[in-house]
């Protein structure tokens, strides 16, 4: 019973943030009429707003982002042609980090550079665990143990570093950045603005079961 009972505590903590995230983006992403336009002319207009010129909007194909190296908003393609709740809070959501990246906000440059280190050492550690059964073979030692060791902690620490500060990171942008813009632009009634805080915590809480699959991953490495 025991172990039944952490288990499923696991399979919560792990699939129930973003159970929760698709749930409420889904419920507010019902397409307004009374909206003047979509979730990618809204970021357009705010980047225009906030005089940040040079920062492009795209639609994308693996989900809605910022891009700091090219400066590029990125939205799906319901929040880009969509004119629904979500697709403008989202809009607003990913214009946040824009405006971050403009004041030097330090935890976003943070993640940048990590988040290319992390690929480094996934790689690393992905090219230590295959090499480790040639490395056994060869050398008929007990090294591949800390092979092993070394590819898990590459691979699924730096991961789950990357994801940790990118939480506070997104929080920065939905509730410091894009809340205090839709304010400020009077854009949504009461009620929206209600739903567009669930929204905004939804977008900073993506990332959520990632980090915990990550913390989960390297513990299960430090075990072994």
């Amino acid at each position: 019973m025991h172990i039944i009972a952490a288990t499923l505590i696991v399979l919560l903590l792990l699939f129930g943030p973003n159970l929760w995230v698709q749930q409420v983006l889904r419920r507010h992403s019902g397409p307004r009429d009374e909206f003047p336009g979509t979730g990618g002319e809204f970021a357009r207009h705010l980047l225009q707003r906030l005089q940040l010129n040079d920062v492009q909007v795209e639609i994308s194909t693996v989900g809605d982002h910022y891009d700091p190296r090219t400066r590029t908003v990125r939205l799906t393609p319901d929040k880009f042609n969509g004119k629904s709740l979500t697709a403008v809070t989202v809009a607003a959501h990913e214009v946040g980090h824009a405006l971050q990246h403009r004041l030097g906000y330090r935890p976003l440059r943070w993640r940048t550079g990590l988040a290319s280190l992390a690929q480094a050492a996934q790689q690393l550690g992905n090219g230590l665990i295959v090499l480790a059964p040639v490395v056994t073979v060869v050398t008929r030692a007990p090294a591949t143990a800390g092979i092993m060791l070394i590819a898990g902690l590459a691979s699924f620490g730096s991961a789950a570093l990357v994801h940790l500060i990118t939480l506070p990171v997104e929080w920065d942008a939905s509730f410091r950045r894009a809340l205090p813009l839709l304010d400020a632009g009077g854009y949504l009634s009461d009620t929206d603005r209600r739903h567009a805080q669930q929204i905004l915590t939804a977008a900073a809480f993506t990332y959520v079961a990632a980090s915990l699959a990550s913390l989960l991953n390297l513990w299960r490495w430090l075990r072994r």
